[in-house]
């Protein structure tokens, strides 16, 4: 196994980077952990999907340079990305809900896989024209992979699939990606673009700033912020639950590889925790009514419209030995760390240091 690996600042110091989604959870974590470390970042999404939401308390429009806009539109995308002019990109624009999938399944495709190809056909437009970036990373899921309800984790030659369109539309983005690297990007691609492309793939990412629907630690948050029973719909379900610096600490050593050592790290990598580290959706309810302080009772909604996988987990060994990467914090100090976080925002503490705190911490490995 390659020696642990740690994402390194003087690397991204001055670096460019194009994140599309950077309203979003994940995106927010993302452009603020890489402005902190010095980088030019420039973000590409719809307005912040919840209110409250990370992106406005962390006033990250003051640190990075934002353009609004929807991913489905090439031509403010192109606007924005030109502009931009940047050496890395991360696309992680999507819809991200499966109960959404369901409702609109047509808008959740022409998002998250139509999507897809309007920012790698932006990128291949602009590198003809002379502004190629150094690499780009896709950002999927988990649920990119046809599940059969194993034990074992996925790994990355699995089959792909999707019996929800969310699911099916993730798995379409991960084939996308592949056909523009091969087709456009790589090294015997026609135009010798020279642009590596990897997808990464990750679970269930918890933390503070979360404020989705019809997710669980959110959904949770709110009810235990109001002294309410905890409303669960499939107890039995088992996830791999992370903190989302784990996923985001494995983007930025993709993003680093793929400049560094170009077109041997384009490939498909998963970033999940450690085989021991799943949780029932039970398990885990209870385990965060007792770091709150209230271990009340929960409760199982009987209606269940759509089905859900019991089962699912990655196998992350590849990128352990690969890239040196490996899960740092447990699945009880993720949700230590993601309560503490809450918590604090209701004692009011400021958000950018709670975040700079606890990338600080994750880092030092503490």
């Amino acid at each position: 196994m390659r020696n642990l690996q740690r994402v390194d600042p003087d690397f991204w110091e001055g670096k460019k980077v194009f994140i599309t989604g950077h309203t979003g959870f994940k995106g927010s974590w993302l452009s603020f952990w890489l402005q902190s470390m010095g980088a030019e970042v420039t973000g590409y999404a719809l307005r912040p999907p919840t209110n409250p939401n990370l992106y406005d308390l962390m006033r990250m429009g003051d640190l990075v340079t934002s353009h609004i806009g929807d991913i489905r539109d090439s031509a403010s995308l192109s606007m924005a990305y030109r502009k931009a002019a940047p050496d890395i990109v991360f696309h992680l624009a999507a819809q991200p809900l499966v109960r959404d999938s369901y409702d609109n399944p047509a808008q959740t495709y022409e998002i998250n896989a139509m999507g897809t190809v309007h920012l790698l056909e932006t990128v291949r437009q602009a590198a003809l024209g002379g502004i190629p970036p150094k690499a780009v990373v896709v950002v999927t899921t988990d649920k990119c992979y046809e599940n059969q309800e194993w034990s074992r984790g996925y790994r990355e030659t699995d089959r792909l699939g999707g019996t929800d369109p969310y699911s099916s539309s993730k798995a379409c983005a991960e084939l996308i990606a592949a056909c523009y690297e091969k087709a456009f990007f790589g090294p015997h691609s026609p135009k010798l673009l020279q642009i590596p492309v990897a997808s990464v793939r990750a679970g269930n990412a918890i933390g503070g700033g979360d404020w989705a629907k019809d997710r669980l630690i959110p959904d949770s948050i709110r009810q235990l912020s109001r002294g309410e029973s905890i409303k669960i719909r499939y107890p039995q379900a088992i996830r791999p639950w992370q903190h989302v610096l784990e996923p985001l600490y494995g983007y930025l050593l993709v993003a680093q590889r793929l400049v560094e050592d170009g077109f041997s790290y384009a490939q498909a990598w998963n970033f999940g925790p450690d085989l021991g580290q799943t949780a029932t959706v039970e398990q885990l309810v209870g385990k965060l009514c007792n770091l709150w302080g209230n271990p009340s009772a929960y409760t199982v909604e009987q209606t269940q419209q759509h089905v859900e996988s019991r089962y699912l987990q990655l196998d992350s060994s590849k990128a352990m030995q690969l890239l040196g990467w490996k899960p740092r914090w447990e699945l009880d100090k993720a949700l230590a760390e993601t309560v503490h976080w809450y918590q604090s925002l209701q004692l009011q503490k400021d958000v950018r240091e709670l975040c700079r705190h606890q990338i600080h911490h994750y880092m030092e490995g503490e």
